[in-house]
C-alpha cells in the first residue's frame, strides 16, 4: 500500500469534516432565526441520517467483497456521505 492512498483518504475525510461542520453552522443559523430557512428543513435534516448511513454501509461492504485494500473500503464508505454533505451544503448556502 502506498502513502499516496492514505493521504487521499486523509483529505477526503477532512473535507467530509469541514464541509459537515459548515452544514451544521447553516442549519443552527436557520434555526436560530439568523438566516432564512425553507420550511420542512428540520425534518429533512432527521430523516435524511439513516439512508446516507445506508448508503455508506452498503458501499463499504461491497468494497470488502470484492477484496479491496482497507483505504479503498474507507474512501467507498466516505463516498455516499460526501456527496449528501455536499448537496446540503450547496442547497443550504443558496
Amino acid at each position: 500500500m502506498y502513502p499516496l492512498h492514505w493521504l487521499t483518504l486523509s483529505t477526503n475525510t477532512v473535507l467530509l469534516a469541514l464541509e459537515a461542520q459548515t452544514v451544521m453552522t447553516l442549519r443552527l443559523m436557520a434555526i436560530g432565526g439568523l438566516i432564512p430557512q425553507k420550511s420542512g428543513e428540520n425534518d429533512r435534516m432527521v430523516a435524511e441520517k439513516l439512508p446516507a448511513l445506508t448508503k455508506s454501509g452498503i458501499a463499504a461492504g461491497k468494497a470488502m467483497m470484492k477484496g479491496q485494500r482497507p483505504d479503498q473500503v474507507m474512501s467507498a464508505a466516505l463516498t455516499p456521505l460526501r456527496r449528501r454533505v455536499r448537496a446540503n451544503r450547496k442547497r443550504l448556502m443558496k
